[in-house]
């Protein structure tokens, strides 16, 4: 495990890093539908404006980062939110998604989000025994839900119940 790793707020000046592991992540084919990383402010637009993390190397270097999107602007659903999690291809298997997913359980949970989904490519095996790990569930498999390049892909999704607000 990356020992030198802390977690950090993400911030606009991060985006340059951010985007480019973004953009690793969409060129490995098995982590979005989307086909090009968006703009700053589109991102912006898409996500909670809390929740945003990066984890940074002793150097500064951002290894990965993860945020939430909200899934409807329904009230009622308001504690749910879509999980983005993405790490450097060099920082992979060393713990970095980890500490990131963990962080963002908890900020999540002190933000009052009482559901967490993650929709996965069933060929994502790493993504989805890091979600298992940290107490998400398997709710079911979404058959040719989209697109990717003219073929047709499923996800799996999950989902975590905080076990704080229901406490």
């Amino acid at each position: 495990m990356t020992t030198s790793v802390r977690i950090s707020n993400l911030e606009e000046t991060h985006w340059p890093q951010v985007k480019d592991i973004y953009g690793k992540g969409i060129a490995s084919g098995n982590a979005t539908f989307q086909t090009t990383a968006p703009t700053w402010e589109e991102w912006d637009r898409g996500h909670v404006k809390t929740c945003r993390l990066i984890a940074l190397k002793d150097d500064d270097r951002i290894l990965g980062w993860a945020a939430l999107s909200p899934v409807s602007a329904r009230a009622v659903y308001a504690g749910v939110a879509e999980v983005s999690i993405y790490i450097h291809p060099e920082a992979q298997g060393q713990g970095v998604g980890s500490k990131l997913l963990a962080t963002l359980i908890k900020e999540s949970e002190q933000q009052h989000f009482w559901t967490l989904q993650a929709g996965i490519f069933p060929e994502n095996t790493a993504s989805i025994r890091l979600h298992e790990k940290h107490g998400f569930r398997l709710v079911g498999r979404r058959e040719r839900i989209g697109q990717m390049n003219g073929i047709w892909r499923d996800t799996v999704l999950m989902e975590r119940r905080s076990g704080v607000i229901f406490q």
